[in-house]
């Protein structure tokens, strides 16, 4: 099952769904899996400044603890608390219910193309 065609995508397994310009951002199945069940995420609050690459998050599991890097550089307008309050949601449905936060961007970045994710996560 290949990764949703109309998101696109980072090397570090998230995604981003673009909206004018608000992107959406999440991380993947193929993340949500490596780490194994979510029991804890930590997001930056409504208003934060975040830039493309910069730590924003952090993602813990039974499994380990991972950062959520910010795919683009902007301000924060949203944050999922069903997700801060439901963790789990990141397991069952990453491409959904699952999102994380929404970035009001800056700038776009070069992301991939869900081919290119799908060819890297391959590999």
């Amino acid at each position: 099952m290949g990764s949703p065609a109309n998101l696109q995508y980072t090397s570090e397994h998230e995604w981003v769904l673009v909206d004018g310009d608000i992107a959406t951002i999440g991380i993947t199945q193929y993340a949500a899996d490596q780490l194994g069940d979510v029991v804890f995420i930590e997001l930056p609050g409504v208003g934060t400044a975040v830039a493309s690459g910069a730590v924003v998050g952090e993602i813990e599991s039974t499994k380990s603890v991972g950062e959520l890097f910010a795919p683009v550089s902007g301000t924060v307008v949203d944050v999922n608390q069903t997700v801060v309050d439901t963790p789990e949601l990141v397991n069952s449905a990453p491409f959904g219910a699952g999102w994380l936060i929404k970035v009001r961007y800056d700038a776009l970045p070069d992301l991939l193309e869900a081919a290119a994710y799908d060819a890297l996560i391959a590999e």
